[in-house]
């Protein structure tokens, strides 16, 4: 089916999953295995197994959508990062970051769907107490394209500049209404 397929794999290392993602323009763009008893996409993010230790020590994760994001950030040395597995970010994903970092990092695509998806998360790590961040990429770009184009480094620097949630939700609304009342 002209797919990459990825393990999925759980916080104790088992494999519980299947994702394949499209090497042509073909949709869906990811396919996943059906949910099962071991195996719940709101309770499971891709890459924790390898991210939590530097998680740990960081006190920060990335959040990402996709497995080409995960794996090209830790390619450039950026290993505290994890995905979402083509599902919202849940309340299950927040607790389960919480036992191991005190600040996520959302860092979507520059899209208005990846915005969006920023915005519906946010309400959930106030209710669930943690520091939630975002960081805008350039128009067009995702994790996986921005760190090839401009390396480790410079997605570092574009962290250090990411928006609390506050500050997110009002250039938000001023990207989307103006400033007019």
């Amino acid at each position: 089916r002209d797919r990459i397929i990825f393990p999925i794999v759980d916080i104790h290392e088992r494999v519980v999953g299947f994702g394949g993602r499209s090497l042509d323009e073909s949709l869906p763009k990811y396919l996943n295995s059906p949910e099962t008893p071991v195996y719940h996409k709101s309770q499971i993010l891709y890459g924790l197994h390898a991210a939590k230790q530097t998680c740990r020590q960081t006190g920060t994760a990335f959040v990402v959508e996709g497995y080409f994001d995960v794996l090209a950030l830790n390619c450039h040395g950026i290993n505290n990062v994890v995905a979402t597995l083509g599902t919202a970010l849940s309340r299950d994903h927040i607790r389960i970051l919480r036992g191991y970092v005190g600040q996520v990092a959302l860092v979507f695509d520059s899209d208005e769907a990846g915005i969006k998806a920023a915005e519906r998360s946010l309400p959930l790590f106030v209710e669930e107490k943690v520091d939630a961040r975002v960081m805008r990429l350039p128009e067009g770009k995702d994790p996986d394209s921005y760190v090839l184009e401009n390396g480790g480094q410079r997605f570092r620097q574009l962290a250090d500049q990411a928006m609390d949630m506050m500050e997110f939700l009002i250039a938000s609304a001023v990207e989307k209404h103006g400033l007019s009342p």
